[in-house]
């Protein structure tokens, strides 16, 4: 028997998965009107407005699928439950770059993934670098712009 594979995310991850689901959902009947509208017009072989609808109802609805089957999947974790002296899912980790230059980083799911906002996917480069470090670890992580590395400095769960 084939086990489920869960997904962890955090829960303002889930919330924001859920919201996007919603929109979607709600879209439906207003792409179905767009089909009527356009079918109304006659031809459809000719039917540029048809077809965009069309395309954008099998869009939406492969999106709904993927949504509704990783909401399923769902592990949500909570980091403030944490504890411990090794990276995990959920930590917020500071490093020291090459320039000694200190950044902040949250390891999170890929949905909620942000570099620019402190978090990265545990399935990042750098994610699955720092999965299982401890502080003082030095870390080095093949990127497409060449080798980085960095020193653990700090662990927290927040």
């Amino acid at each position: 028997m084939a086990s489920v594979e869960k997904v962890p995310m955090l829960a303002e991850g889930y919330e924001k998965l859920s919201a996007q689901l919603a929109t979607l959902k709600a879209e439906r009947p207003l792409i179905v009107d767009a089909i009527e509208e356009a079918r109304a017009h006659g031809d459809l072989s000719e039917n540029a407005e048809y077809h965009a609808a069309k395309e954008r109802q099998g869009q939406v609805e492969a999106t709904i699928g993927d949504l509704e089957d990783r909401l399923s999947r769902a592990q949500i974790i909570d980091p403030t439950t944490l504890s411990g002296d090794r990276i995990v899912f959920g930590a917020t980790v500071t490093l020291l770059d090459e320039d000694e230059k200190p950044v902040k980083y949250q390891i999170v799911g890929q949905a909620e993934a942000d570099a620019k906002d402190g978090k990265i996917s545990y399935n990042s480069p750098l994610g699955r670098a720092l999965i299982g470090r401890k502080v003082d670890d030095e870390v080095e992580v093949t990127v497409p712009a060449g080798d980085k590395y960095y020193l653990v400095t700090g662990i927290e769960f927040i």
